[in-house]
Order: C-alpha cells, then sequence, then structure tokens
C-alpha cells in the first residue's frame, strides 16, 4: 500500500492499493460511518423530460459514500463498500457500491483514526514489500500448491501423479508429475518469492532437483512433515519449523505468538485471555506480548489498552481470523497476552 497525501487534522487520507493483501488491510481500516471518496462507475441521472424511459450509460465519476456495510472477499480478493452518496456529481443521498481490486487509489475520511488503524496502514505499506511464499506439499500420489499471504493461507491447486491405480499406464512418468507442479508454480511465482518443499517420504527431494535443473525458481527450503497436503503445511508452521523462512510473513509471525500462548497457557504459566483478564494485566503493566484478533479491533476500541502495553514496552501483535492460529484466538475471546510474571 502506499500513503498519496494524509492530512491528519482534517482526519483525510489517501491510500493507493499496491497488492491483493492491501484490500484485507483496507478491510480492518475502513469502518462503518466513515467517508470514502474514489473514482466509480454509475449510470446517469434520467432526464425527466424523455417521454421513453432509456436504460442510461454509464459513465465514470468521483463519488463520496459513507459507509453502511463492508464485504471482503478471500476468493477473488475484492472489496466492497456499501453506502450512500453523499459528495459528488449526482444522486445525493442514493445507495451505491465501490468496488476496489489492486491498482486504485481513495480517500479515507474519519471523525478520529483509532491508534491501532494508523499503525495498520504502517503495516500495509510494510507488508506490501515482502514476499509471498510458496508451499509445495507432496507424497508420490499427490501434491498440494498453496501460497502464503499477509492473511491467510490459501490453497491454490492440486497435482495427482497418477503413478498408482488405473491412472498408472496414462501418466507413469515422474517428470510429468514434477513438471505439472513446475507449471503451476511458474504461474503464480512472484520475484524473489521463496519456495517451501515438505512432505513425508523423499518425493520433496527429488522435486526439489528436478526444481533446481529447471532453474526458473530461487530460494528453495525442503523440510519433513509427517503428513502431506494442508495439514502437512499447518504441521510445518505449527511447529515452527521452517521459521527462518515463516517469519519473512505476517501470517509465520502471528502463527508462531499464538502457539507459545498456547503453549504458556496449557503449562499453566505466564499467559492470560479474555477482555477483562487482559485489560487488569495492562493496566498493571504485566503484559509483555498482547495478541488481538483483528475482527475484535474492528468491532470494539481498543487503543486504550494498546497504548497501556506499548507505554510499558510490551509488543503487540494482531492476528488475522483467516488461518488456524485466528481461530485459536478467537476461541479464546479474541485476546489474549503473555506476561511478565503470573498475576493472581
Amino acid at each position: 500500500m502506499r500513503v498519496l497525501s494524509e492530512d491528519r487534522s482534517a482526519g483525510l487520507v489517501k491510500l493507493m492499493v499496491e497488492t491483493d493483501e492491501d484490500l484485507w488491510h483496507l478491510y480492518n481500516i475502513i469502518e462503518v460511518g466513515d467517508l470514502v471518496t474514489a473514482s466509480t462507475t454509475r449510470r446517469e441521472e434520467k432526464s425527466a423530460d424523455k417521454i421513453r424511459a432509456e436504460r442510461a450509460e454509464k459513465k465514470r465519476m468521483t463519488l463520496g459514500i459513507r459507509i453502511e456495510k463492508m464485504e471482503f472477499s478471500e476468493d477473488d480478493l475484492r472489496l466492497k463498500l456499501l453506502g450512500t452518496i453523499e459528495t459528488g456529481p449526482q444522486d445525493i443521498g442514493q445507495h451505491h457500491t465501490l468496488i476496489f481490486e489492486n491498482g486504485d487509489s481513495l480517500s479515507i475520511s474519519k471523525k478520529r483514526w483509532k491508534d491501532t488503524q494508523i499503525e495498520r496502514v504502517a503495516r500495509a505499506v510494510s507488508d506490501s514489500k515482502k514476499p509471498r511464499i510458496a508451499f509445495v506439499s507432496l507424497d508420490q500420489d499427490e501434491a498440494t500448491i498453496a501460497v502464503l499471504r499477509q492473511f491467510g493461507l490459501k490453497e491454490i491447486a492440486t497435482v495427482r501423479s497418477g503413478r498408482s491405480g488405473k491412472q498408472y499406464a496414462e501418466k507413469p512418468q515422474a517428470d510429468g508429475y514434477h513438471g505439472e507442479i513446475a507449471g503451476k508454480l511458474r504461474a503464480i511465482a512472484e520475484p524473489n518469492m521463496p519456495l517451501v518443499l515438505l512432505g513425508p517420504g523423499f518425493e520433496k527431494e527429488t522435486l526439489a532437483e528436478d526444481l533446481k535443473a529447471d532453474g526458473s525458481f530461487g530460494r528453495m527450503y525442503v523440510y519433513h512433515t509427517g503428513q502431506c497436503g494442508m495439514a502437512g503445511i499447518n504441521e510445518l508452521m505449527k511447529a515452527g519449523m521452517g521459521a527462518d523462512v515463516l517469519r519473512e510473513s505476517s501470517v509465520g509471525t502471528e502463527l508462531e505468538a499464538v502457539e507459545n500462548l498456547m503453549a504458556a497457557i496449557g503449562k499453566n504459566g505466564n499467559a492470560t485471555y479474555g477482555t477483562s483478564q487482559v485489560e487488569a494485566a495492562a493496566e498493571a503493566g504485566a503484559v509483555e506480548r498482547l495478541l488481538i484478533l483483528d475482527s475484535k479491533l474492528r468491532e470494539e476500541d481498543l487503543d486504550a489498552v494498546v497504548r497501556a502495553v506499548e507505554s510499558q514496552k510490551g509488543d503487540v501483535i494482531v492476528v488475522s481470523g483467516q488461518h488456524d492460529g485466528g481461530k485459536q484466538l478467537a476461541a479464546l475471546g479474541g485476546m489474549a497476552a503473555m506476561l511478565r510474571y503470573k498475576m493472581e
């Protein structure tokens, strides 16, 4: 994400969407009641003197929408903002939907920017410079290809080797299996994208040799897991394996933090969860690391808790609800903390 301009005194910030993940950040920054202004298309107003009703053409115009509802689609990575037109050349007071994709720009006007929202803008600017991470989780029969985005893990494709059963005669060669995997990877490849190969057995090592010989792929990491498929990828991330590469992503940091929290809770260690318990610990200066679910930040004003933690040199991690770590935190009430000392 790029900050094009900002006027804090007027509560106005203009942003440009540079990556697909920026739409997820915007979903967590924009609130119901904000005024969002952007270029959009809308049908021209009908002329009152026309006898026959004609369907007017859509024209591009700049409209300011007072937001009433927001929708984020993880599948096609689009953000929809629904509300009433407050500024623009026509149809003031009528409803309109703004749809944002990669490359769009918009202005956000708020009565008050929360500290966590300002920090989210800064995080989006920083995260846009980080590469996505590609995974191939496989055994000799099947491979799952997935990409780790800034807000969660997305399954991209499944490739079957056809080496066993009735399909063996149709596709007996290993290079056909690995060649198909390589083709899928090229379709999603980005500059400097790390590639992680994992799974049980030795298929991952053989694939690594073939991909190195191909020469189309850069940094490559190979790890052993007990499972393949998406379960294998989650096993890798939860176990902390591949921490050197996973820490390049926000999700890797979030998953590691949640796993450490769950381990501390399981051992009755220096950890607490739940809104009132965490707030009390923050007021006492006992919070070393605060974990907050992104949806909880959208729904509640938690700036006071965040400021209390940061003033005592504590860390604050906003956890996406789109991955397993976020689901675990949601089960704890959406907010938890690692403590400097145990509290009664």
